[in-house]
């Protein structure tokens, strides 16, 4: 029988964390959710982008520190459970699964619409494409982190190749008029900064996965500045040639109707070829945020499972060192991320996503305010700075989403308030 206490083997370095990183990253933020935050603010975007990159910096620092103290898998919820409460520990693994979960069915569903467009089809081929996407991730995923680290090479490589192409070739094409008004919806600007977030957020991959990360307390740090830095710069590049080729109300309209406005601004330059590379590598990006969402997910479901805050059924553990892998937890994730993405909408999971991941890093913050002296890397005030931004941000965005997503939270508080009392009963 699988053992439910094996450890994960430690079998992931720096060049390795990195592209972990990136391929969180670089996926639907830049090929979908950008559209998103277009419609919000306008030209202006692009300053969402740069705030909403400074704010995952504060974010990164916080977590970072938090995974150089605390070397395991889960991320937040086991600092929160450590530094901050049970309750809170338990908001943070349950927000991470909701904000996660949508953020993988956005992805599944922008496969499906990238390839929509090119072979034809309407909203239920994508969510039937989105579906199977999602379960053969699953079963990539399911099979180890060797294998799945071989695969995430080969589709960020694709992927950078894709946009470095995009933001060249589309130079030429670009249109100055397309950026002004410049601020257009300044009353936007909060709320596609909230959108532009989430797209940063890949890095916490890295925190998650550090059980199995060589020397974290330094591998750790260093991988999530260099991932943030190289994301930054090339969403900058990105976003800033699809307005000018493309306008910011096309792209919006684009990402909402199909979830795919960079191929739409590809086609727009009239560069022979262009686009087809854009499905391509939107493709491949967003396959590669669907590995490594199920990576960080699973292990936060193993974490969980482990205390009891999910069923302990989850946090068996097949195989040992560098073969071990929850397989239970990867199918469970898995699953959740087919059935969301068969009825989804990526204006919807998206905004779900922006609102828990929100308050997921809020508390991460928190957890890192409450470090000791000794095991703080970086000043108090990189935390208190993401702490406010993260919950100012949070409520940004439409009020449905957010009034939905506190709703899910206070349910998840109240399960596990009455799981802890089952355990407590004699």
């Amino acid at each position: 029988m699988p053992d439910t206490r094996a450890a994960l083997g430690r079998v992931v370095g720096l060049p390795g964390a990195v592209l972990l990183g990136l391929g969180s990253i670089v996926g639907t933020g830049v090929f979908v959710s950008l559209g998103l935050g277009a419609g919000a603010a306008g030209p202006a975007v692009i300053v969402a982008v740069a705030i909403a990159a400074a704010v995952a910096t504060c974010n990164g620092l916080s977590s970072a520190q938090l995974a150089a103290a605390h070397p395991v898998s889960g991320g937040t919820y086991e600092y929160g459970y450590r530094t901050l409460s049970p309750a809170l520990g338990f908001t943070a693994g349950w927000t991470f699964l909701c904000a996660k979960t949508a953020s993988a069915a956005t992805a599944a569903l922008g496969v499906g619409g990238y390839l929509v467009r090119g072979l034809g089809g309407g909203r239920a081929a994508t969510a039937a494409i989105a579906v199977a996407a999602a379960l053969g991730v699953t079963a990539l995923v399911a099979g180890g982190l060797r294998r799945s680290n071989r695969a995430n090479a080969a589709i960020v490589a694709i992927a950078l190749i894709a946009l470095l192409g995009f933001a060249v070739a589309g130079l030429p094409a670009i249109d100055g008029g397309h950026f002004h008004p410049f601020f257009a919806r300044p009353g936007g600007l909060p709320e596609a900064t909230a959108l532009a977030f989430v797209a940063f957020t890949g890095y916490g991959r890295i925190a998650t996965l550090g059980e199995e990360v060589r020397d974290p307390a330094r591998t750790i740090p260093r991988a999530i500045a260099i991932t943030l830095g190289l994301s930054l710069a090339l969403y900058v590049a990105v976003v800033a040639v699809a307005v000018g080729v493309l306008g910011a109300a096309p792209l919006a309209a684009a990402a909402r109707a199909g979830a795919a406005p960079l191929e739409l601004a590809a086609a727009r330059t009239g560069v022979p070829g262009l686009s087809p590379l854009i499905a391509v590598g939107a493709v491949a990006a967003m396959l590669g945020v669907l590995v490594n969402l199920l990576l960080g997910l699973s292990r936060v479901v193993l974490a969980m499972a482990r205390r009891g805050d999910l069923p302990r059924a989850l946090a068996r553990v097949r195989g040992e060192g560098a073969a071990a892998t929850p397989r239970r937890a990867v199918i469970a994730v898995g699953a959740a991320v087919a059935a969301l993405a068969a009825v989804g909408r990526v204006e919807t999971t998206w905004s779900f996503s922006a609102f828990t991941v929100l308050v997921y890093y809020a508390l991460t913050n928190a957890a890192a305010l409450r470090l000791p002296a000794a095991q703080r890397r970086f000043p108090r005030a990189i935390a208190a700075v993401g702490l406010v931004a993260c919950l100012g941000l949070a409520f940004w965005v439409e009020p449905a989403v957010w009034l939905t997503g506190a709703a899910l939270i206070a349910a998840g508080l109240a399960l596990h308030r009455i799981a802890r009392r089952r355990r407590a009963a004699p």
